[in-house]
């Protein structure tokens, strides 16, 4: 049978539909027993909207925001659950529910089932994911059951997904290479670390830092891509491997996680200053690489202003039938960190 509409709804409760509307989107001018009202009418009869409202708690829905992020313990994703935190319990408007969870390893199937699992208890669903069919498939599946899923930082499922937030991976790669075509005062060889192919936004870094150097680095060359799976141990000792058998080594990428360990690797090698290091997350172990001359440039992702920007379109979607697909993308300013910042 199809399900009853916001007419019906409006209808069975003998209200107008902009009032039904209003109580939806939280607005104080609806009196809170006319939206407590609205509410039991819509469970009544079975209307999809009907958990979304706050009831007795207030003129407010409800909304629960699913979020699945990689590497808990990595400083930056850390700091992005923190954020998101903040974020929702400041939403405007709604009372805001987070279900946060972090898949253990990169495995598309992994994220997929996590993006199925959160999905079931939630709204709306926001992620950081591979790009895979079979996240892909799971991106389909939430969608037929009218959840939305926005993509964080990477995209994925292109054409399914309601949006991406994050930023502009191909300008973000092009600056990495004028940084170090800038430091680089004679020719050699500049190295790039993506935590995986599967990574569409680390595939657009490589992309953007090999076209930036083409044009600002004629005399660098760039040695081919390694994947390091986001890891501090594997980019430590792929970064020792480089010092030992490239001596003319001018810099070195990491277009994603695992900077901690070229920060290590640099600093325990005596190469910090001779070797430029750019990286993406602006964490402890970042800062401290900047003040003690082994960072060049972090090139970082505002994360109080993506999460903000997050929960006002998450929300807007879920209380959005059907639910929204396609072409929102809000590419974010990045920060610049340089030691002189500090």
């Amino acid at each position: 049978m199809k399900k009853p509409g916001f007419e019906e709804l409006a209808k069975a409760a003998g209200v107008s539909m902009a009032t039904v509307d209003r109580a939806l989107n939280g607005r104080q001018k609806v009196r809170a027993d006319t939206v407590t009202h609205i509410a039991e009418v819509a469970r009544r009869i079975g209307h999809p909207a009907a958990y979304r409202f706050a009831g007795a708690e207030g003129a407010r829905p409800v909304v629960r925001f699913g979020v699945v992020l990689h590497k808990q313990g990595q400083g930056f994703y850390k700091a992005f659950a923190e954020e998101l935190r903040r974020a929702v319990a400041t939403a405007p408007g709604i009372e805001g529910r987070l279900v946060l969870e972090f898949s253990t390893g990169q495995a598309p199937g992994e994220m997929a089932a996590k993006l199925l699992e959160v999905g079931a208890r939630c709204d709306v669903v926001a992620a950081t994911a591979v790009n895979h069919p079979e996240v892909t498939a799971a991106v389909e599946t939430l969608r037929a059951r009218g959840i939305a899923v926005f993509a964080l930082l990477s995209e994925f499922a292109i054409g399914l997904r309601a949006g991406y937030l994050g930023l502009d991976n191909l300008k973000v790669g092009r600056t990495a290479a004028w940084m170090l075509a800038t430091h680089s005062h004679a020719p050699g060889e500049v190295a790039v670390f993506v935590g995986g192919h599967r990574w569409h936004g680390h595939e657009l870094r490589d992309q953007g830092f090999r076209d930036g150097l083409r044009q600002h680095g004629p005399g660098l060359r760039v040695l081919e891509t390694r994947v390091n799976l986001e890891t501090k141990a594997v980019t430590y000792e792929a970064v020792r491997g480089l010092l030992a058998r490239h001596p003319e080594l001018r810099g070195i990428y990491v277009a994603g996680g695992g900077m901690e360990g070229a920060v290590a690797a640099l600093r325990d090698s005596g190469a910090g200053g001779r070797v430029a290091l750019v990286v993406s997350a602006l964490t402890p172990e970042s800062r401290k690489g900047l003040a003690e001359g082994q960072v060049t440039l972090v090139i970082d992702t505002p994360l109080e202003a993506l999460c903000r920007a997050l929960m006002e379109r998450m929300a807007g979607a879920a209380l959005a039938r059907p639910a929204p697909v396609g072409g929102d993308v809000m590419f974010l300013p990045p920060a610049y960190t340089l030691p002189e910042t500090l």
